[in-house]
């Protein structure tokens, strides 16, 4: 009788250590996961700032190259269909974000024919609004690339906890599902090429 009373004790024991040290690691993911979508919410509101600084930059050229449309037009575009390409944080997909980055890099894009048309104005170049648009926008890329490298430091502390023994069991149980990271560009590891 007594043996069996210390080993019933034994295992409520193990049991209830069993039980906070699982509570302690779900609630630690689930900081982690929140942590993942504060940065994603951080590289949105960055790439939001881009976005509204658009409009101002085309109307400063417009002034100036009016004949540009084409150049124009690509760029408004680019906008609407990035802004547009919504992720939903806590449902990141692999192919939302590659989505999400394809959007975003025809906005690059399209921003670079923007500025190479502003360069062929020596008018437009020395103006204040421009080149004060033109500082506010190198100022949000680099915003960008440092809330990037945010989400990701942010989502691979997450996917690492999430992955561990026996952490990998409660993350199954519950749904926790690893984040994708961002990458490179296609091309973007071959240096440009400078002619002149």
């Amino acid at each position: 009788m007594k043996t069996s009373r210390i080993t019933l004790i034994v295992v409520l024991a193990l049991v209830v250590i069993l039980f906070f040290r699982g509570c302690s690691e779900y609630n630690k993911l689930v900081t982690l996961r929140e942590q993942v979508n504060r940065d994603w919410a951080n590289v949105e509101n960055v790439y939001q700032r881009r976005a509204d600084l658009i409009p101002n930059l085309v109307e400063t050229v417009k002034g100036y190259a009016a004949h540009e449309q084409g150049t124009f037009t690509q760029v408004t575009e680019a906008r609407s269909k990035a802004t547009q390409v919504t992720i939903d944080a806590a449902n990141m997909t692999e192919e939302d974000l590659k989505r999400f980055q394809a959007a975003q890099g025809e906005i690059s894009s399209a921003l670079s024919r923007l500025l190479a048309v502003a360069e062929n104005y020596p008018d437009l170049k020395a103006n204040q609004n421009f080149l004060e648009l033109q500082a506010q926008l190198e100022g949000t890329e680099n915003r960008i690339a440092v809330e990037r490298r945010n989400f990701n430091a942010t989502a691979t502390t997450y996917n690492t906890t999430a992955q561990r023994f026996p952490i990998v069991i409660l993350a199954k149980m519950f749904g926790f599902a690893l984040r994708p990271y961002f990458e490179a560009a296609t091309g973007a590891e071959k240096a440009p090429e400078v002619k002149f």
